[in-house]
């Protein structure tokens, strides 16, 4: 991605962002739902030089955002798309929490596959495969665990004002489960997507070398 390309996906996303928190439901909860947006844009754009990502992964992390500041805007269990799903499907709660913590897992998958590959050894083919694989995941699913910690925190920080952020509608095992949306979707990712990701990467190293040239 060029750094003009880089600019206006940036631009597009900010725009996204505010408008996600223009009559949002409560902004409390807003906020925490999008910090990630806050804190990986100005990431992305800080690091692009030296560490320019796949257009996959740009893809991707812009897709990621997208739920979240939607998630952000309804608060997770009065989200549209939820009930269209709970109508449709029959479920007996507003699923759309499942969706993010599904991303949740398939998008890091692919970040940390990308670091991986490009910073470590990892990158040599011997390394490639199923050890890759399990590492991947093992990421993702400490990633997801680390998320439900700060949920923790926050209920125990908020009591009752947390209820919209943790989105758990009475299920006692929604963290099980949010965990479970998280580790399907990290090996969904791999499976799906790895090939792709190898070419990208192969065509981002080429084009550095010849940037180098």
């Amino acid at each position: 991605m060029t750094r003009p390309a880089l600019y206006l996906y940036a631009a597009v996303i900010a725009a996204l962002l505010v408008l996600s928190g223009i009559g949002a439901h409560e902004l409390g909860t807003w906020a925490m739902e999008v910090a990630p947006v806050f804190i990986a844009l100005p990431l992305m754009l800080a690091t692009h030089r030296r560490f320019p990502l796949t257009p996959l992964l740009y893809g991707l992390i812009a897709l990621h955002m997208a739920v979240l500041m939607l998630g952000g805007h309804y608060t997770y269990a009065r989200v549209p798309l939820g009930f269209w799903m709970q109508d449709v499907f029959g479920f007996e709660r507003n699923h759309y929490d499942r969706i993010g913590h599904l991303m949740q897992g398939f998008v890091p998958a692919i970040v940390a596959r990308e670091i991986l590959l490009r910073r470590t050894t990892l990158s040599a083919p011997a390394m490639r495969g199923g050890w890759l694989f399990l590492l991947v995941t093992s990421i993702c699913l400490a990633f997801s665990a680390l998320y439900e910690l700060i949920e923790w925190g926050a209920a125990e920080a908020m009591g009752a004002g947390a209820d919209d952020f943790l989105g758990t509608q009475g299920d006692i095992f929604d963290t099980q489960k949010d965990m479970f949306c998280a580790w399907l979707g990290a090996m969904a990712a791999q499976w799906l997507l790895g090939h792709w990701h190898d070419r990208q990467i192969g065509a981002l190293a080429i084009a550095s070398t010849d940037t180098i040239r």
